[in-house]
């Protein structure tokens, strides 16, 4: 059994770190600490696991992490660019970071993030946590950056088109976040009067250069907010090279994610399309697509649920992936042998 530490445990994503941890056939979890200057320290951990939240008292942490194997990060970006270095002065273990700090190259962080990254040379060694598509850097690794949940709903759609040499054109992407995705700290618009529907972030969210650097081509994204706690619908459209057929994608779209443990697919939009009411509170992936052969054009369907298997599952899976631990998600947190 590993020992495991999770730093950020009093947020949405947190939370769910701790049931998937406490679930896990490989996984003890040891201590869970809230991020430094929290007030949310000493609150009971999630119903049915015992223990409250430690105070994110530096010496704690940097003692808790001696005795760690694994340790997840639930921190803001910049908090998680300048906790990682100190750690690795203190402990040896997998280092999963849930937030963005680790998932760009260091020149963009002042552009996206606001800040100079702290740590360049831990952030050069960082393996993207894509599960399923950058498999033996995860397994390589001792620092994963969880990737992003719209790019992990993007990116699970768009992978298989690039693996094969298909897209011809800017990928056009549009996708809805439950409000989940903006944290627990009150905000006016996020407040259950005031949400409605509406796009943020346009032509400026820093998930773009996100998807489009673990992509490899540039690519237009548009968030929206959507008045549901959780879930990600991303609608996607991309000009195709010619001879790109429905029957070409359903056979590229089943080699690629046949034996994924956490990717459902729907096939055909047309017949079938993915949503948030299917995947919200389970692990995976939903994905389908359609295919427009007279103006070659795919239309790519993706849900999942922002806070598993867009932030915390996929983080567990990384941990899965790096240790060679042959488990398969299953919803309420469980986990069944491969």
């Amino acid at each position: 059994m590993l020992n495991t530490l999770i730093i950020g445990g009093a947020g949405y994503t947190g939370q769910e770190l701790c049931k998937l941890v406490t679930s896990h056939p490989e996984l003890t979890l040891t201590h869970v600490f809230a991020s430094a200057g929290s007030k949310n320290a000493g609150e009971p951990l999630p119903l049915g696991i015992n223990g409250v939240i430690e105070d994110g008292d530096p010496d704690a942490i940097a003692s808790a992490a001696k005795d760690a194997q694994v340790i997840l990060l639930a921190t803001p970006h910049e908090a998680s660019a300048e906790l990682v270095p100190v750690l690795k002065e203190h402990s040896d273990a997998l280092i999963v970071d849930l937030s963005g700090g680790f998932r760009l190259a260091a020149a963009a962080y002042p552009k996206w993030y606001g800040f100079e990254h702290p740590s360049q040379a831990l952030l050069a060694s960082a393996a993207y946590g894509l599960v399923g598509w950058n498999d033996d850097a995860i397994k390589a690794a001792k620092l994963i950056a969880a990737p992003g949940c719209y790019p992990t709903a993007s990116l699970l759609a768009l992978k298989p088109l690039m693996k094969a040499g298909l897209i011809n054109g800017l990928p056009i992407i549009n996708a809805t976040s439950g409000v989940s995705g903006a944290g627990k700290s009150n905000k006016p618009h996020t407040q259950f009067c005031e949400v409605s529907l509406f796009a943020y972030g346009v032509l400026g969210h820093r998930h773009q250069p996100e998807i489009a650097q673990h992509l490899g081509c540039d690519l237009l994204f548009t968030p929206h907010l959507g008045a549901f706690d959780r879930g990600i619908l991303a609608t996607i459209t991309v000009p195709v090279k010619a001879g790109t057929t429905q029957a070409k994608l359903d056979a590229l779209y089943n080699d690629c994610y046949g034996e994924h443990p956490s990717v459902h697919l729907t096939g055909d939009l047309k017949k079938k399309a993915p949503a948030i009411k299917n995947v919200a509170y389970t692990p995976y992936a939903q994905i389908g697509w359609a295919v427009d052969e007279e103006r070659n054009l795919v239309v790519l369907s993706s849900a999942i649920d922002n806070l598993l298997k867009g932030a915390a599952s996929q983080a567990v899976e990384c941990i899965n992936t790096h240790f060679g631990f042959k488990l398969r998600p299953l919803p309420g947190y469980g986990w069944e042998t491969l």
